[in-house]
């Protein structure tokens, strides 16, 4: 069976209508929804700053205030960023049938692979959106069945941001450690940072003739601990703040932060994930690289023990991430 991909629709639609199953409610189109005219000024960190205890303040800070921030001088060199989009906009741009090769399987219980489709939305609704996931971090954990052999860099490159990936992932989850008032390496050590899965996703949003009318990503929050996200340069992430849409604002090289579930569930609710969604642009196709930073299948979350007493009951249940992941999927509540 052939499955329609968003990247053909696209290429069909040009000036012409687009399929019923795009065109979003009143309440949720961007057209209606977004504030007009106002980037929100998310926090930018700088990571480079010596000052390291005003950069663990604005980390806490933001992982508190806002779920979301964004981090300059970063330490991961730009050509390493350059690379890595470079590669993942030439797999797109193959032919249908080479991309074909790595598609999801279907009935798969792993996300991996080429695909459209990631969750059910409620309303039958569907998103202006083709993706590709793999695994790049433990060694162990990757298939490289769902890598793409095209184009033929598309390896080293990913291996090279991944390494620098983790230097930034270490120093975040120190920041956030302390900013629980736990030691640096505590929430390391309970997360169990050597098993935790990087798992890259590629967005790819083609231009869409009807942009005010659909969503490239629904509003959500990310399941992970954190999702470190490199976009390109095509406005189209949003976030929420009091009840209201406002785009966030593309800062060059920066990576952007989002607090996820599991990170709100281990600080007991000090931390709060960010709620957010995407938009499409009429000319130019949008991408996105985000890193899921995520427990692995059979690892149970709940609030940290030392964050947890009398005064502070836990705020949510602890339960094997693979169930948590089931639920939020399938829209089951947690």
């Amino acid at each position: 069976m052939e499955v329609l991909r968003v990247q053909t629709i696209a290429s069909e639609a040009k000036d012409a209508a687009i399929p019923a199953m795009f065109v979003r409610a009143e309440t949720e189109q961007p057209g209606m929804t977004t504030v007009q005219g106002v980037h929100l000024e998310v926090p930018i960190i700088d990571f480079s700053n010596p000052n390291e205890e005003k950069v663990l303040h604005e980390i806490v800070e933001a992982c508190r205030e806002w779920g979301m921030f964004q981090i300059v001088n970063h330490e991961i060199p730009s050509h390493v960023i350059s690379k890595l989009q470079s590669a993942g906009k030439e797999f797109f741009e193959l032919p249908q049938e080479e991309k074909e090769l790595i598609a999801k399987p279907a009935g798969s219980d792993s996300v991996e692979g080429y695909g459209t489709k990631l969750q059910k939305e409620a309303n039958g609704k569907k998103g202006w959106v083709d993706h590709l996931f793999h695994i790049v971090w433990p060694p162990s954990s990757i298939n490289y069945r769902f890598w793409p052999k095209n184009p033929p860099s598309y390896r080293e490159v990913n291996e090279e941001y991944c390494k620098y990936l983790r230097g930034v992932v270490d120093k975040l989850l120190k920041s956030m450690s302390r900013g629980l008032e736990l030691e640096e390496d505590e929430l390391k050590e309970v997360a169990n940072e050597e098993e935790m899965h990087y798992l890259l996703k590629i967005n790819y949003y083609p231009p869409c003739p009807c942009p005010d009318l659909v969503l490239g990503v629904p509003p959500h929050t990310d399941m992970s601990y954190l999702t470190i996200l490199v976009p390109n340069e095509v406005q189209g992430l949003q976030a929420s703040r009091n009840g209201r849409w406002y785009d966030v604002k593309y800062v060059p090289n920066a990576l952007v932060i989002h607090v996820g579930d599991q990170m709100e569930i281990l600080s007991n609710g000090k931390y709060k994930a960010v709620f957010h969604r995407t938009t499409v642009n009429k000319e130019k196709t949008r991408m996105s690289w985000p890193v899921f930073i995520e427990p692995k299948a059979e690892a149970e979350v709940g609030p940290h023990p030392k964050l947890v007493n009398q005064d502070n009951p836990p705020k949510y249940k602890t339960k094997k991430y693979k169930d948590y992941a089931y639920c939020k999927l399938n829209k089951i509540p947690q």
